[in-house]
């Protein structure tokens, strides 16, 4: 992957490979949702000699990548409202069939975005009261119960330097103990029942260096 230097946090990987990093870490043969925002990335970076069947809540099975200028369609997109393609075979239900999927155990992974992650893999993706804030939790709920596997893609810090891996979640609660695995622009954690361990080290970033930016005990990769 190619990294930008930081003096202070170390190397980064961009939303493009870290939408790459994802995607080939999605087994061949899964049924899978990507949330709204730099999640819908992974789409247009899975394999194309694999079956991985991408679903959207606003009812389409199916999914394929972004299409091109030439191919958009005003009908056909996500549940963020951005265009997408259809693959073959691809199927279209009603927005209650959509979420009895979703709830009901039927998705393999699911891939959100997130203002916090706990160490105990409590998920906070949104919020209410804030300009241009998400206006309600949406359909992130279910899907982060109703996943086997739930990936969250994210920076490590926000735009003030706050981590976003953190002791416990201060913004309302999407899920409670959901998250798997966490993707960030500086690492790959997995959630384990000791707390976060560093799977991944983009660069030169450390587990050291990784633990005075967020501020908790990081398990070193094995």
């Amino acid at each position: 992957m190619t990294e930008s230097t930081s003096a202070t946090t170390g190397a980064r990987v961009s939303r493009d490979e870290l939408a790459a990093r994802i995607a080939a870490d999605i087994p061949e043969g899964s049924y899978v949702n990507l949330g709204i925002g730099a999640p819908t990335l992974v789409a247009n970076y899975l394999p194309a000699d694999q079956e991985i069947i991408l679903h959207t809540e606003n009812g389409l099975l199916g999914m394929g990548e972004a299409p091109d200028a030439a191919r958009v369609d005003p009908d056909l997109i996500n549940a963020g409202k951005q265009p997408v393609t259809a693959r073959p075979g691809a199927a279209y239900f009603h927005h209650a069939d959509s979420f009895a999927m979703m709830r009901g155990g039927h998705l393999d992974v699911c891939v959100l975005g997130a203002f916090q992650v706990s160490q105990t893999g409590d998920l906070a993706n949104w919020s209410t009261g804030a300009p241009g804030a998400i206006p309600a939790v949406g359909g992130a709920m279910d899907l982060a119960i109703g996943a086997k596997s739930v990936y969250v893609m994210t920076d490590l810090l926000t735009k003030q330097g706050e981590p976003k891996l953190v002791a416990a979640c201060g913004y309302p609660l999407t899920g409670v103990g959901c998250v798997t695995r966490v993707y960030t622009d500086h690492a790959v954690f997995d959630v384990t029942p000791d707390g976060f361990r560093v799977r991944e080290l983009f660069g030169d970033n450390t587990v050291e260096g990784l633990e005075e930016l967020t501020g908790l005990s990081l398990g070193a990769p094995r």
